[in-house]
């Protein structure tokens, strides 16, 4: 069983270190650009290539804000399975392509392509963030406590992501702003858990 667990421990530390690669990774154009300042001075260049750098603020909160939501999802993760570790490597494949179509949006405008590869690769993370937690919940060997990974916020994200893109791609001009409507995905799963608690009881 002690073997099993490190097992699972160093899975989730390759994830992890994936995920701290592909963070760093998005720095390394803006390291290029600081040898381009010249006599007109930082804010000059710093102007000049905003694009890059909104992409790579964007990038990073975006593999940010799902590395912490995997993190919750498999705190209650004692025990790797087959289904597990290739859901796991699955939505660390969607980590490792996210910055490619983040670049893409600061490149481009209205693109349908760019909004679906973009926002479509952050809602299939998220909808494998709703795999793992539906894996860990069903099957008890694989946690030591009672306590199950909430299956409701990753796939609530999932479907707001998708939400947003048919709102993006049906009103080009929005442009990326229908992503803030993930910001009622919360306030949605409490009205629906309040709504259903009495009916539990």
């Amino acid at each position: 069983m002690a073997e099993r667990h490190r097992d699972l421990e160093r899975l989730l530390t390759f994830v992890d270190a994936v995920v701290a690669i592909a963070i760093t990774l998005l720095v390394l154009p803006l390291a290029e650009i600081g040898s381009e300042v010249g006599p007109s001075g930082a804010v000059d260049l710093l102007h000049a290539h905003s694009d890059d750098i909104l992409g790579f603020v964007l990038s990073f909160v975006v593999i940010a804000r799902l590395w912490l939501s995997q993190h919750h999802t498999v705190s209650t993760l004692e025990r790797q399975s087959p289904v597990i570790i290739w859901l796991l490597l699955a939505w660390t494949f969607t980590i490792v392509v996210l910055p490619f179509p983040t670049t893409l949006v600061t490149t481009t405008d209205h693109d349908p392509y760019t909004k679906i590869f973009y926002v479509g690769t952050m809602a299939v993370s998220s909808l494998l963030l709703g795999l793992i937690a539906w894996a860990i919940r069903r099957d008890d060997s694989l946690r030591d406590t009672d306590d199950k990974p909430q299956l409701d916020v990753p796939v609530g994200v999932g479907v707001g992501f998708l939400v947003a893109l048919a709102v993006m791609l049906g009103f080009p001009d929005s442009g990326y702003w229908p992503l803030f409507l993930l910001m009622l995905v919360d306030p949605a799963l409490r009205l629906l858990r309040r709504i259903h608690r009495p009916s539990e009881s």
